[in-house]
């Protein structure tokens, strides 16, 4: 954390994720057989693959991206724009024109929550497998370490520590930053997604998230936080 001037390259952000398909039953029989090889790993009760199969979209080879929702600073405003929707395909076709045309220069950074191990890999697999091109800020496959352009809210706190995951919850919670979750949590997206199909609702949970992981970056450096009237959503003021 040594640069706590940064902050107007950094684009921050959160993604939602549920399974490719709505239930086990609707897979085809290959990938039924890859989700129950999957399935045998994960269990540690004897759930079976069938009852697992919610838990499907943190895995990028069987899941898909419903929402990316990021955030920047511009001047004194925290600016938040959301991608979201049932085409995949068309999301990252969307935000990969984003990154490539504001988000394309050395000096600029990714910054997600856990982003290192999750965020930032699963977006580049998902357009690979979408085949798409991988803006350059994503494609770290010729990079040297210190040329990839990702900070990661988690990593940061750990200072070298190599202790679990530490949420992005409890760091709010440790930092006394107001999270508005008076909605819905990630074990509900899959729920929301697919039986009540109320994607505006995911994406609000999302937007929140991305607001979370840019108040725990301030606050790291003991900066003000982000008030409420300084967030701007472009698509609600349309």
């Amino acid at each position: 954390m040594k640069d706590q001037n940064l902050e107007k390259n950094i684009l921050f952000l959160d993604i939602e994720t549920v399974p490719v398909e709505a239930n086990y039953q609707s897979l085809n029989e290959r990938w039924k057989k890859l989700w129950d090889r999957k399935a045998q790993r994960l269990s540690k009760n004897g759930e079976t693959a069938e009852e697992l199969y919610p838990r499907a979209g943190i895995y990028a080879e069987f899941g898909k991206i419903i929402c990316i929702c990021a955030g920047r600073f511009q001047g004194k405003n925290f600016v938040l724009e959301s991608f979201y929707g049932k085409d995949e395909h068309q999301l990252l076709s969307d935000f990969a024109q984003f990154l490539n045309n504001q988000f394309n220069k050395p000096e600029h950074r990714l910054c997600a929550h856990n982003g290192i191990e999750f965020d930032f890999p699963y977006i580049a697999r998902r357009m690979l497998i979408n085949s798409i091109a991988l803006p350059s800020i994503l494609d770290h496959r010729a990079k040297k370490p210190w040329e990839v352009q990702h900070l990661d809210t988690m990593q940061l706190w750990k200072f070298g520590d190599f202790k679990a995951y530490t949420s992005l919850d409890l760091l709010c919670a440790v930092f006394d930053i107001p999270t508005p979750k008076n909605d819905i949590d990630g074990s509900m997206v899959h729920k929301v997604y697919y039986e009540d199909g109320d994607l505006e609702r995911i994406t609000e949970y999302c937007r929140k998230d991305t607001i979370s992981v840019a108040q725990l970056y301030r606050k790291y450096y003991a900066k003000a936080f982000i008030e409420p009237e300084q967030i701007i959503i472009p698509e609600q003021l349309a």
